[in-house]
């Protein structure tokens, strides 16, 4: 089950219907559930009622969801994320949302139908605090009872700002050349590494994404040819390629043929693939895991219905209204 925001979470409280939402999809065969993206911070919040791991409340909140998760047979990792500029101070308890750049995200914000805030450039010391912030979170997330994290370094929040070069316009080391743009992504996975282990962190990337067309990374492959090695070198066993939206040929799955020479390890990858494209995709060795997101929000018994060769229902906008 792919990572899949619901702002489902008042106070940004986990709550029993999310516990409810989630071990129901591990009833029903979901091997791994990835949790929706969870704010390791304050200013690290990008949308309304959305889950954060920083309160003795909110750890409480997702060791039910956890509990109910493993009861079910599941296994379950926190997507922990920085939204970065990809926010507004309706979200971040009014502080001003920091990123690589001091520009301001482009366009309008879907949640508040506002501007995105003027975020603030990130100092090298500054990056340090984040850094432990994730460290924290991460360490809270294993207090909650999960089985491990997933690192959001994606869809154009704040570890994609710093990969980016069509964002990241600094002038340090966090900048310029490829080497530079990677470098706070790595530091920071190597961290948290380094404090929970190879087999309870993953990584969430988005060379190639929807946004109202194909947006690929610049210099893409020579991203890919950097970046990946070097997150193996760091300890990184398990890779999450998404796509968002998109068809799943024309973003991710174009990168995960990049990527497989690259990765020896883990991949996972999908975007609501059918059963045969799916098992097409494991069968040529491209991934190890396919992952669901729109499918599962409409089809909780995914599994069963695959096995059973069922009619699966269709996904609807309007069943985000409701956490079932």
């Amino acid at each position: 089950m792919s990572a899949m925001t619901r702002s489902a979470a008042p106070n940004n409280i986990p709550t029993s219907k999310m516990a409810e939402y989630y071990s129901r999809r591990a009833k029903h065969g979901v091997g791994l559930i990835i949790t929706e993206s969870t704010a390791t911070s304050s200013t690290a919040d990008g949308f309304p009622n959305a889950p954060r791991i920083i309160t003795d409340g909110q750890i409480t909140g997702w060791k039910k969801v956890t509990d109910a998760v493993h009861k079910d047979g599941g296994i379950i990792f926190c997507q922990l994320n920085h939204c970065g500029r990809i926010s507004h101070t309706d979200y971040t308890d009014g502080q001003q949302p920091v990123s690589a750049t001091d520009q301001r995200a482009r366009g309008i914000n879907k949640r508040n139908n506002q501007p995105y805030s003027k975020p603030k450039r990130l100092s090298q010391l500054e990056l340090k605090d984040v850094i432990n912030e994730f460290r924290t979170a991460a360490n809270k997330c294993m207090l909650a009872g999960f089985d491990g994290v997933e690192l959001h370094m994606a869809h154009g929040y704040l570890l994609d700002q710093f990969l980016d070069s069509r964002v990241n316009d600094r002038n340090d080391e966090y900048g310029g050349a490829i080497e530079g743009r990677c470098r706070f992504p790595l530091e920071l996975a190597s961290v948290i590494l380094e404090e929970l282990g190879e087999n309870k962190v993953m990584v969430r990337i988005s060379p190639s994404r929807w946004m109202g067309g194909v947006y690929d990374w610049p210099d893409l492959d020579e991203m890919l040819e950097y970046l990946l090695p070097n997150l193996d070198k760091i300890g990184l066993r398990m890779l999450d390629i998404s796509c968002a939206n998109a068809n799943y040929f024309d973003t991710s799955g174009r990168i995960i043929r990049k990527a497989r020479p690259l990765w020896p390890h883990l991949l996972l990858g999908g975007a609501s693939l059918s059963k045969d494209d799916a098992q097409n995709e494991v069968n040529q060795g491209l991934v190890d895991l396919v992952t669901y997101g729109r499918l599962l929000i409409s089809n909780p018994d995914l599994v069963q219905k695959f096995r059973a060769h069922s009619t699966l229902d269709e996904y609807h906008p309007n069943m985000l209204d409701r956490l079932e």
